[in-house]
């Protein structure tokens, strides 16, 4: 008997594939996104399980609806999570086994998330600490929030529960996920209130605008204002000055999500799980002590 090939045939009933369902931010997926999506892959061979990437926001989106067609997989990995997400309620009443990265507000639910709320308010006290205290936010477009996208409400929450906790004054401001974008967003941010010292951003893919704005401006970061971001990959040191930043644990996640979605494919009548994940912001060169605005009276 060739034991290599028995050893090699999976278990009965079994696709040996996993799907991940990602809408990309956007027209196109950001650098993190596909971080995500390498990441995930990569720890599902770990289990001998491909992957298939599909997009859809909405239950009836047909990418959405033909992943789960034809019994191709074992289970799904969900992204892009919304306070109220339609489709996480809809793989509970199919009773088809899915881990969400995010919390989907369902009871019954597998998830992986980070605790926005706790990283906004550490994203305040940093730079609180630094002297800073009027500062702006930078969140998700305004499609994306009002959909309910729950990164963007809970970032929100955190960064709102700062402002008030140290008595500093804040502005929170939605942003496209584009460089363009960002650079529109600093220049308001700017003109409504031009003694903004910093800001606080979960909106990747405007960085690069963020910063072009602010050399436009006669701001030099972290001279003259501090950046520091919500979320952040290996990105973070691709920009100058570096961005201190979360650093999220893209591969810690991903490997959350398929180890949850294996015990859920082993046990199916076991309780579900949830992994919340709190990392610290990573010190760079974004962040400094505040000084006076730039041509300001004060």
């Amino acid at each position: 008997m060739n034991t290599d090939a028995t050893k090699e045939t999976p278990p009965t009933g079994r696709s040996r594939a996993l799907g991940l369902v990602f809408p990309p931010a956007g027209d196109r997926y950001t650098g993190m996104q596909l971080d995500f999506v390498g990441r995930v892959a990569e720890a599902a061979q770990a289990y001998d399980y491909d992957v298939l990437l599909t997009t859809g926001r909405e239950v009836g989106d047909a990418p959405f609806q033909r992943i789960l067609a034809g019994h191709r997989l074992d289970g799904l990995i969900l992204m892009e999570i919304r306070l109220e997400d339609a489709r996480a309620v809809h793989l509970t009443e199919l009773g088809f086994p899915f881990v969400a990265i995010g919390q989907p507000g369902l009871e019954k639910t597998w998830w992986v998330d980070l605790d926005w709320v706790a990283l906004g308010r550490a994203c305040v006290r940093h730079l609180a600490d630094l002297g800073h205290s009027r500062i702006a936010f930078v969140n998700r477009s305004e499609q994306l929030f009002k959909a309910g996208y729950e990164s963007a409400h809970r970032g929100l929450e955190g960064f709102d529960q700062g402002v008030e906790e140290l008595g500093l004054t804040g502005r929170a401001y939605l942003c496209g996920d584009d460089a363009a974008a960002g650079e529109t967003c600093l220049e308001r941010i700017l003109l409504e209130d031009p003694a903004t010292t910093a800001l606080v951003t979960l909106n990747e893919a405007s960085l690069g605008g963020v910063y072009r704005g602010l050399t436009r401006a006669g701001r030099v970061v972290p001279r003259d204002f501090s950046v520091v971001g919500l979320s952040a990959g290996p990105w973070a040191e691709s920009v100058t000055p570096p961005l201190t930043a979360v650093d999220e644990p893209v591969g810690e996640i991903c490997r959350a999500a398929v180890e949850l979605l294996m015990e859920q494919l082993d046990t199916p009548d076991a309780a579900p799980r949830h992994v919340m994940l709190r990392p610290l912001v990573s010190i760079r060169s974004s962040t400094g002590p505040c000084h006076s605005v730039p041509g300001a009276d004060f």
